[in-house]
């Protein structure tokens, strides 16, 4: 018989937060608000806590907790996967983090035309004594234009590329799309993957009827929150990625309701 080398004795009296294993690649299928299922690709990390008498983990047994669900892995059972962690691997926490894409089929504004945009979203989860605990994070691109050049120019505004930020914990069912749509709602404007002329003209000009610097998206974003009884916590961030400074411009508010 090999000897388990992980689970000897160390003599160090050091807990280990979090060890386990990082960015593997593995499929997973979500709740699609229109589609029903939709397949994507996530980059998983798992770990768990150390207790200090113990040399190591497994990491093996990461792996073959993710081959137990390789066909029903979603956001609604990674509590089973938190759970079997910490049985399996004799720990008092489990922590699992999923970054993954996310697709939407937008309509432009004018031409009507359909076409898909990705976002890039972030579920983590953690199972403990105390229970477990969920935070969802969609990272929404928008454009937002800046109200000040607006006021003192003679000929335009600049404006930018946004991204806003959405993370919360939840009592029901909040779609990702629910985060996306309250996102873009905020800002100056939408951002399309696919845009004719006429698209581009309306997009423009609505942008510049809507001026927003980034605390406005933020304050804009925090409001429609507030107000859904579905959240119990979020933390909103939107980071403009300035067209006209050397510096990008940034807020964050963060609330427990």
């Amino acid at each position: 018989m090999l000897e388990d080398i992980q689970n000897s004795k160390d003599t160090r009296n050091i807990d280990i937060n979090q060890v386990g294993i990082k960015d593997i690649i593995y499929p997973i299928s979500l709740k699609d608000r229109n589609k029903g299922i939709q397949n994507t690709i996530a980059k998983i990390t798992m770990s768990v806590m150390l207790p200090h008498q113990y040399k190591g983990t497994h990491m093996s047994r990461f792996v073959e907790i993710l081959n137990k669900y390789k066909d029903n892995i979603d956001i609604h059972n990674v509590g089973s996967i938190l759970q079997d962690m910490r049985e399996r691997l004799s720990s008092d926490s489990s922590f699992i983090s999923l970054s993954f894409p996310y697709f939407m089929e937008k309509t432009a504004p004018v031409s009507k035309m359909t076409s898909l945009m990705d976002y890039n979203c972030e579920f983590s989860g953690s199972c403990s004594e105390k229970g477990l605990d969920f935070v969802l994070k969609v990272k929404v691109p928008v454009q937002s234009l800046c109200p000040c050049s607006k006021e003192i120019s003679e000929y335009g505004a600049h404006n930018q590329r946004s991204i806003a930020s959405i993370s919360v914990r939840f009592n029901k069912t909040v779609w990702i799309e629910d985060l996306i749509e309250i996102a873009e709602s905020s800002a100056s404007s939408s951002i399309y993957s696919l845009l004719k002329r006429e698209d581009e003209k309306y997009i423009t000009e609505y942008a510049y009827d809507n001026p927003a610097f980034v605390e406005d998206i933020v304050r804009n974003i925090t409001e429609k929150l507030m107000n859904d009884s579905r959240i119990i916590w979020f933390e909103v961030e939107c980071e403009n990625m300035e067209s006209i400074h050397n510096h990008n411009a940034w807020a964050r508010i963060e609330r427990w309701k």
